[in-house]
């Protein structure tokens, strides 16, 4: 049997054969003092001095994951050149819960002490904050040698490292930080755009468009039903010029054929269209047969319907006999220099479109390539593009404050806290001062997308994601960015 595997065996099997002594006994609190010495000001403070006096010229030391270490000299070295070079300050802390103290003693005289117990490994870096980095077990052989005790053998086992937490600091700023957030989130990219005081304060992108494909800052998204705030404000402003009429009748313009016998068709108006209350499903394909039809009299009820934007859509399309990728760019895109916004699919997307992720494996689904345009999906656009856009719809929309007050004003109630205007969920009371947010969010299989703006303080937020994952970034985002509006906005959402 080699010397090694006996040490091993000495350790591990005395504990066995001898009493754990009690806490209040001399040997307990020596034996505890000398493990202080040695990890709280030795280990701790990289005070070498104490390594010297305290290691037995006869060590040996056995940890699970840097292997044996047979001598003083090189148990010493590796902490000089090692623990005491790192460009963090280590710290051990023992779990006084866990230590036991069992004495070892020939023909009744006591020569030894074995230690065991769990403890902690911290890393305290230069800002003086401090994470924990592993858990372990241990066992120590401490031996009488001259009168003084020595440590003689060592058992570091069962390490169990832990993840570096993410620095809130950074995080959402510095793209290491927040990309590893992101792996333990599962979602695969992010982007964020950030409004204050009225102005564009940050653009980033973070991530993979797929595995191992950097998302740029230009990325393309597919942002859902983000779309449909870009088909209420070309109406708006197609009102604001006197082109359009928020409460005239629509039926003139155009009827969808599934409805055109239905006398209801002809109640609808943009204002009962903006505001979700055509009676429609969100989809037809929802219905048995496939066909749209009305669930109640137009500007009755509220009920969310893509269906009806998409109406709207070939409503304007008809009357201006433009589409509304024309009437988005000459209204919106081309004032507001949105260079990267499409209702439909351009192959030059190809290269720089975030890929639509599974929630389980983070396998990528077949994306859309929509080549005729939607009035309430699929919109593609960047992060740079619809910051743009809520900005601009923070800082009044570019129409009357008449219309504006409009858009933001109750059209139909949701909830005791929340209402839809012309466009937008408003959500009321998001702080002691009674404002309100704008919110509106996109969804659809591998895309969440939101944003956010609060009028009254001039904040915006918007977020893109492209993963089923992705509204588990929400909450930290949000509260990152808009502190107590946040708060607020999370609260009301919460009801809806």
């Amino acid at each position: 049997m080699n010397k090694h595997f006996s040490a091993i065996l000495l350790l591990l099997f005395t504990t066995l054969i001898t009493a754990q002594v009690d806490e209040s006994s001399e040997l307990y609190k020596t034996i505890k003092e000398k493990d202080s010495l040695l990890f709280n000001i030795g280990f701790n403070t990289c005070d070498i001095t104490q390594f010297k006096k305290l290691v037995s010229d006869s060590f040996e030391f056995y940890h699970d994951q840097s292997g044996i270490t047979n001598s003083k000299i090189q148990f010493i070295k590796s902490i000089e050149n090692g623990l005491c070079k790192l460009d963090y300050k280590p710290k051990r802390v023992l779990d006084e819960k866990s230590l036991e103290i069992f004495p070892l003693k020939k023909n009744g005289v006591l020569y030894g002490a074995i230690e065991t117990g769990e403890h902690s490994f911290y890393a305290i870096e230069k800002n003086k904050k401090e994470y924990l980095t592993s858990n372990a077990k241990f066992t120590h052989l401490w031996i009488l040698e001259k009168g003084n005790w020595k440590f003689s053998k060592g058992l570091s086992y069962d390490h169990r490292d832990i993840d570096k937490p993410v620095d809130n600091e950074l995080l959402f700023k510095d793209k290491k930080t927040t990309e590893k957030w992101l792996k333990e989130k599962s979602i695969p990219a992010l982007g964020i755009g950030y409004i204050e005081d009225g102005k564009i304060k940050q653009i980033s992108v973070f991530g993979e468009l797929e595995d191992g494909k950097q998302a740029p800052k230009k990325t393309i998204w597919n942002v859902a039903s983000l779309a449909k705030p870009i088909t209420a404000l070309v109406a708006l402003k197609l009102i604001d010029c006197g082109k359009l009429n928020l409460d005239k009748p629509l039926y003139k313009y155009y009827i969808d054929p599934d409805i055109i016998n239905n006398p209801k068709a002809k109640k609808l108006t943009t204002r009962i269209i903006l505001s979700h209350q055509t009676g429609f499903t969100n989809n037809r394909d929802n219905n048995e047969n496939g066909k749209l039809s009305f669930d109640f009299d137009p500007g009755t009820n509220y009920q969310y319907s893509g269906e009806g934007y998409d109406y709207l859509r070939k409503v304007l399309e008809l009357k201006f006999n433009k589409t509304i990728q024309q009437l988005a760019y000459e209204l919106i895109f081309k004032p507001l220099s949105m260079h990267n916004t499409n209702f439909v699919w351009d192959k030059q997307y190809e290269s720089r479109f975030a890929k639509w992720h599974t929630e389980k494996g983070g396998k990528i689904y077949p994306h859309i390539k929509r080549n005729t345009a939607n009035g309430a999906d699929d919109l593609l656009t960047t992060i740079e593009d619809y910051t743009k856009f809520a900005n601009y719809v923070i800082n009044g929309a570019g129409i009357s404050k008449k219309l504006y007050k409009e858009m933001v004003s109750e059209q139909v109630r949701i909830n005791d806290v929340k209402h839809f205007g012309l466009g937008w969920w408003i959500d009321e009371n998001i702080n002691k001062e009674g404002d309100i947010a704008l919110v509106h969010g996109g969804d659809d299989i591998g895309v969440h997308t939101i944003a956010f703006m609060v009028p009254k303080t001039k904040q915006g937020l918007i977020i893109f994601t492209n993963s089923d994952n992705g509204t588990a970034a929400f909450v930290e985002v949000l509260l990152k960015y808009l502190g107590e509006n946040g708060q607020g906005i999370l609260e009301v959402e919460m009801k809806r």
